[in-house]
């Protein structure tokens, strides 16, 4: 683990690369972004420029030849946690913030599509009517046709979050890592918002993070992960085309791997 002002992606990778090369580190990446990261300046919703923005960084990156897979959170509609807090059953909380998702890949998938990027949205609680319902070699096969896929309604099951569905949609697809776009450039010891002096890390073990309780994911996702040896990439979804030089080895992120 180090810490310091800029991350760095899989060695030999980059190396293969070349320092000045554009070429991206991977060829398929599962992109985890949070509900609110939709609402912009909002408290509560979409912002549509600001999903549209997301949507310019995703055509970005997939015109570099990327395959690419998405999962969006519900928070900024609703979330289960925060239901079930208020009283509500647990797991009629959690379906309703499955639901939520479905409603933010719905809106992903038009921003990209008036892009001219084809998209499909998979549901892993199925609704033919709005979209397909998540059949893993179905989306391989749209990721082979060039296609962004949007997975959505988590896992299909109460009591896990859409940090685990990425997790394990990232590890059904044989993605190369999870890239999860924040609201800050990397991990830290502490809220960086909150406390000027929280530490930054550059790279993290899957165990340091289960050790320390840093914020990156839930503990069952960074297990998962952990389990699978896959990357997970954080970094900030507010730099100016954060994700593609990002996937490029380029800006400030961090990474978690087996350290």
């Amino acid at each position: 683990m180090t810490d310091g002002s800029s991350g760095n992606l899989e060695t030999t990778r980059l190396q293969s690369a070349g320092p000045e090369s554009t070429r991206p580190a991977y060829d398929r990446i599962l992109l985890k972004i949070s509900g609110e990261a939709l609402m912009g300046p909002g408290q509560f919703g979409l912002h549509p420029p600001t999903v549209e923005r997301i949507a310019q960084e995703v055509k970005g990156l997939h015109a570099l030849g990327v395959e690419i897979c998405m999962v969006i959170g519900g928070g900024n509609i609703f979330r289960g946690l925060q239901g079930s807090a208020q009283g509500m059953e647990r797991t009629t909380a959690d379906y309703m913030g499955m639901l939520a998702t479905v409603m933010n890949a719905l809106a992903m998938q038009s921003a990209l599509e008036s892009l001219g990027v084809h998209t499909r949205v998979l549901s892993a609680i199925p609704m033919a009517q709005v979209c397909e319902p998540y059949i893993r070699r179905r989306a391989v096969r749209h990721l082979e046709k060039g296609r962004v896929v949007i997975f959505a309604a988590g896992t299909g099951n109460p009591y896990f979050t859409t940090d685990t569905a990425a997790t394990l949609r990232a590890s059904e697809m044989s993605c190369g890592a999870i890239f999860k776009g924040t609201q800050v450039d990397g991990v830290y010891d502490s809220d960086p918002k909150k406390n000027p002096d929280a530490k930054r890390y550059d790279r993290v073990s899957y165990d340091e993070v289960l050790q320390k309780n840093l914020k990156v994911m839930d503990a069952a996702a960074i297990a998962l992960a952990r389990d699978n040896a896959l990357p997970i990439i954080v970094f900030s979804l507010d730099a100016p085309n954060g994700l593609a030089g990002v996937v490029r080895g380029r800006g400030k992120f961090t990474t978690v791997d087996p350290g």
